[in-house]
């Protein structure tokens, strides 16, 4: 979940397990260069485009937040965390949607949905972040969600989402135009344990998004120390495979990736041409974070796109983007969810009264520009 408040970190301390670049032969000649591009706000559409009414959300009580939109043949296709019932969080269910426009959307299926179970013996409790990848290796879509034990909130921890798992599920009809699945389980690929790294918390694994680098496979994953509020980290590393089925090996070494912030959540990467990858995540400010890599090991410091800038918000927060699609036009769509209101969560956790209701989440539009520097 996305910090409504900056909290103070020292990022040095996360960072003194070795550089980016440290794990010889598979970087460029100079491994601290970035590309010099920049995203920049383009256009927008006005009003959500997934809110509450419109057909497909009648059983769904608290809205949609991430997962992933991805063109396929002209038509978007969005996989999202639907949260149909209380507790907010925890009772969720994981949808695929389509659209010929990407304004009118339609609910085709439901790929798995959560037990919701709020006494921390579930695995699969919270389901979240459904991602789809690709491979044209096996001629098949693959998909990592996450998925989370959960309890009530304490003024001390938060639990409602922890120690996440990330598993991997195998579309059962073969290609590339059977992105809707339906879906079928392999296992987990990645989970908190003896191999997590220092700077991972009571939250687990809290996202992974993989993509194809010339060497094989390499992912972004998540985690945050939970186990003590206010929380000072929430942010990424990296892991890579030979195959997108794993194993996956965390890069220790290169972990996490240093942003130069202390919050990060949820990249998704798109590759421009040859050799440009850019990465859009959940950032601070009322709008979207982003790094730069020429070979998706070494990234560059978060840069951000303030949307409030110049298009008028319908949000309270802004949350999650789900892609960057190239258009044809030349432009890039960023498909986005955002919280319609009551905002202030962290402030009330662990209060017993307290329920947690941001009003009916949604999923917005826009469009950016990239500019050669």
């Amino acid at each position: 979940m996305k910090l409504a408040v900056l909290y103070l970190v020292i990022l040095l301390l996360y960072g003194c397990s070795g550089k980016p670049g440290q794990d010889s032969g598979i970087r460029q000649p100079d491994e601290y260069s970035y590309p010099s591009v920049r995203l920049e706000l383009d256009s927008w559409y006005p009003e959500p485009v997934i809110s509450k009414g419109i057909p497909g959300t009648e059983d769904i009580k608290h809205g949609i937040e991430g997962g992933s939109v991805i063109k396929q043949n002209g038509i978007y296709h969005l996989f999202t965390s639907e949260q149909i019932d209380d507790p907010k969080w925890v009772k969720m269910r994981m949808g695929y949607w389509t659209s010929e426009d990407g304004v009118s959307w339609i609910r085709v299926s439901t790929l798995y949905e959560s037990s919701g179970d709020y006494t921390g013996t579930d695995r699969r409790a919270a389901l979240w972040s459904p991602m789809p990848v690709f491979d044209e290796s096996t001629n098949h879509w693959y998909m990592t969600y996450v998925g989370y034990s959960c309890l009530p909130d304490t003024k001390e921890q938060f639990l409602n989402n922890h120690n996440g798992q990330i598993w991997q599920a195998k579309s059962e009809i073969p290609g590339i135009e059977s992105i809707g699945g339906p879906y079928k389980d392999i296992g987990i690929i990645m989970e908190p344990g003896s191999e997590s790294d220092e700077w991972e918390g009571l939250q687990g694994t809290d996202s992974f998004y993989p993509f194809k680098v010339k060497s094989g496979w390499v992912a972004f994953y998540g985690s945050a120390k939970t186990e003590k509020l206010p929380i000072q980290f929430w942010g990424v590393g990296l892991a890579e495979s030979d195959r997108l089925q794993g194993p996956w090996k965390r890069l220790s070494n290169m972990n996490p990736v240093d942003f130069k912030e202390n919050f990060s959540e949820n990249p998704i990467v798109t590759k421009i041409g040859d050799t440009v990858y850019i990465a859009v995540m959940d950032a601070h400010g009322d709008g979207f974070g982003y790094s730069l890599s020429y070979n998706g090991f070494n990234w560059s410091r978060m840069y951000h796109v303030n949307v409030s800038e110049k298009m008028k918000p319908w949000w309270s927060e802004f949350r999650t983007p789900l892609c960057l699609i190239e258009e044809e036009d030349g432009l890039f769509s960023v498909f986005f969810t955002a919280m319609k209101e009551n905002t202030e969560y962290w402030d009330h956790m662990g209060e017993e009264e307290w329920v947690l209701d941001t009003g009916f989440d949604s999923m917005g539009w826009l469009k950016v520009k990239l500019i050669n520097d």
